[in-house]
């Protein structure tokens, strides 16, 4: 019984529709090669990838060996698969639609769309005309040992070194890249034994020159197992290590084995392996007994492979030097992060403190611009990386500036960084703490020392825009949160005219008040407490309390430089202290005033310990406060009358006056 008439309709998205009629007792081959009944020309599609044929009284399609497989509907077939009118068959990119009957005459009215997914523009279009060639991967690799067998001897040696570099490339431990050098050379020299030798690592995977014999392993061995026990080709290794050079042994000795003659028919070469040019391994392949001959070709391939297995091993124990010392330098990061947390976490049970970290639970989890106000010294950096902490930015940089400490031409330059030779000096292309920062917090401490320059500036990037470093025109986009801190009146420096206003209002989106040490007075003792476990530990000074009197003093003191000022007194009365238990005279604490005093003791200073209210004349205070700023300043009376906000005339005239009256 005969098959009944059939077609393939051929719907190739490089080529277009086709049409071939099916005979019965003529196979209908399907492949890239163009001896083919349907050529196609997709780089998935072997070269004879498949068939269809009658098996009466049906149409069936075999796929013959592809490397990609042959789909039929949805599923891959295996075999031979019987064929149903408008069963599609899959192979890459084509798509073949098995029909029975008479084919169409006309395929002006099949549509594209059964093989495109999305509009196609004319411009795509033209593109897709002009390809005369598909591939999704590289044949080269897969095929150059079958095409090697037909090219001279240096071409296959090219082919199989070729293979083996991507292979070695590929490799993740030693072992691996010793049996793939050794199964190359065994190859290439057609040899049936070998085993490549190498010393034990060294620690951080540092390869060491082995001492001889004795101080190698085998890494690989083809058959596993050999050399058999005492059957190890000392000598040649012993010639190989000592000579840095590879040999050819025309008969080479081999271990007598009980019961046996000794066959010394066998010839063999061994070669070094070659880290940074010292002899680090031995591979070694010896050809089978009575067989061919090692020649100086065979020699020539082998050293080739050991110099890739050289840069192989040397590339993998970088690799693993370079994975300890990262595994290293991870945990020395964490131990550093625990540290700074401790340093920086936030002591003390006032009801201020809790406010403020109440505040940063809130505001931490948004993106919003925060400004720390408060003293000098009361904790606003603490406060900025508490907010960085608790954010989701936390795994990324939390970059500190103060914007006090730098001219404006500098201040700018640290901000957004500068390009090479954009001022004298500038010798190399410098990323700024703007880029330091991305997807971290910039924390800018004396933010209300900022010049109205640089103020445009900053401002701009606050409100999202890019920005270009110092003499350099490329933009750079950065993703940062900015967390300002002052303690500068900012609202008077806006009216006078000192501080843009529309900063101070992007500024001040969320605002956080720290307030002086004196007024909560609840976290002195905590504090102080904290500070002497600390610097007893770092110091290893058997300091472990305050006296009473210590206690009260500290209590009573006014602590005009706030936590910094109470962090470097503990710190030099643990360093000082000659007992185990720090009094009042380890203190040493100041007579300066409160910044912003307004007649409340200062402790040692002017009010006695318990720090007791002392009424005072105005001018008295006037006087206290601007002989207090000018012992501060060293006795400058142009810096102080600028701290004070006076003119230098002004300062004068009051010196003058005040001495007249004394």
């Amino acid at each position: 019984m005969e098959s009944n008439p059939a077609f393939l309709l051929v719907l190739d998205p490089t080529v277009g529709h086709s049409v071939v009629r099916l005979y019965p007792g003529q196979p209908c081959t399907i492949g890239r090669g163009p001896s083919n009944s349907i050529v196609l020309h997709d780089e998935r599609s072997s070269r004879f990838h498949a068939e269809v044929m009658a098996v009466a009284p049906n149409w069936v399609v075999r796929d013959v060996g592809s490397r990609n497989g042959t789909i039929v509907g949805s599923e891959p077939i295996v075999g031979e698969r019987t064929l149903a009118a408008g069963d599609t068959i899959r192979i890459g990119g084509a798509e073949i639609v098995f029909g029975e009957g008479d084919p169409p005459t006309d395929l002006s009215g099949l549509s594209d769309e059964a093989t495109e997914t999305s509009e196609v523009t004319s411009d795509m279009r033209k593109w897709s005309d002009a390809i005369t060639l598909r591939r999704d991967k590289t044949r080269l690799l897969d095929d150059i040992g079958e095409s090697a067998g037909s090219v001279p001897r240096v071409g296959k040696a090219a082919a199989s070194l070729c293979r083996l570099a991507f292979a070695l490339a590929r490799a993740t431990d030693i072992a691996e890249v010793a049996r793939l050098a050794l199964d190359a050379a065994m190859d290439g020299a057609g040899a049936p034994h070998g085993v490549v030798l190498f010393p034990p690592l060294g620690p951080a995977a540092e390869w060491r020159a082995p001492t001889g014999v004795a101080s190698l392993v085998p890494a690989a061995a083809a058959p596993p197992g050999w050399p058999p026990e005492g059957g190890l080709p000392a000598g040649a290794v012993a010639t190989v290590l000592a000579s840095n050079e590879a040999i050819l042994v025309g008969r080479a000795p081999q271990a007598p084995v009980a019961g046996a003659a000794v066959d010394d028919s066998r010839s063999a070469i061994s070669a070094p392996v070659r880290v940074g040019g010292r002899p680090v391994g031995v591979l070694h392949v010896e050809q089978a007994a009575g067989g061919r001959p090692a020649t100086p070709d065979d020699l020539e391939f082998v050293m080739a492979v050991c110099d890739a297995l050289g840069i192989a091993v040397e590339n993998l124990s970088t690799r693993e030097r370079l994975s300890v010392r990262l595994a290293s330098t991870s945990d020395e990061n964490e131990r550093l992060r625990q540290r700074l947390r401790e340093e920086s976490r936030m002591v003390g049970g006032s009801p201020a403190l809790s406010n403020i970290v109440s505040q940063i639970a809130r505001v931490a989890s948004t993106k919003a611009t925060v400004l720390v106000r408060g003293e000098s010294g009361s904790g606003k950096e603490l406060v900025a990386r508490a907010i960085h902490d608790a954010s989701d930015r936390r795994t990324a940089a939390f970059v500190c500036l103060n914007c006090a400490a730098l001219t404006e031409t500098l201040l700018e330059s640290e901000l957004f960084g500068h390009e090479k030779g954009a001022f004298t000096g500038a010798t190399e292309r410098k990323a700024g703490k703007f880029e330091a920062a991305h997807r971290g917090t910039l924390f800018l401490d004396e933010i209300g020392e900022m010049s109205q320059t640089i103020q445009a500036k900053f401002l701009r990037v606050l409100e999202g825009h890019s920005f270009e470093r110092v003499g350099g025109s490329q933009r750079v986009q950065v993703d940062v949160r900015v967390v300002a801190a002052t303690n500068r009146n900012l609202e008077e420096a806006v009216a006078a005219n000192e501080f843009r206003r529309d900063l101070y209002f992007r500024l001040k989106v969320v605002e956080i008040v720290v307030p002086p040490l004196r007024r909560r007075r609840e976290d002195i003792e905590p504090l102080a407490r904290h500070f002497l476990a600390r610097f007893a530990a770092e110091t290893g000074r058997g300091v472990h309390d305050f006296s009473p009197a210590a206690l009260e003093a500290l209590l009573g003191y006014q602590w005009p430089g706030n936590i910094r000022e109470l962090r470097n007194c503990i710190e030099r009365a643990v360093v000082l202290s000659t007992h185990d238990t720090i009094d009042t005279s380890d203190l040493a604490l100041s007579q300066l005033a409160p910044s912003g005093d307004t007649g409340r003791g200062t402790g040692r200073g002017t009010g006695g310990p318990t720090g007791a209210f002392v009424p005072q004349t105005i001018e008295e205070l006037e006087r206290r406060h601007i002989m207090a700023t000018l012992a501060a300043v060293g006795g400058n009376k142009t810096k102080a009358a600028a701290m004070l906000g006076i003119e230098r005339s002004t300062l004068d005239r009051k010196l003058t006056r005040w001495a007249k009256k004394s």
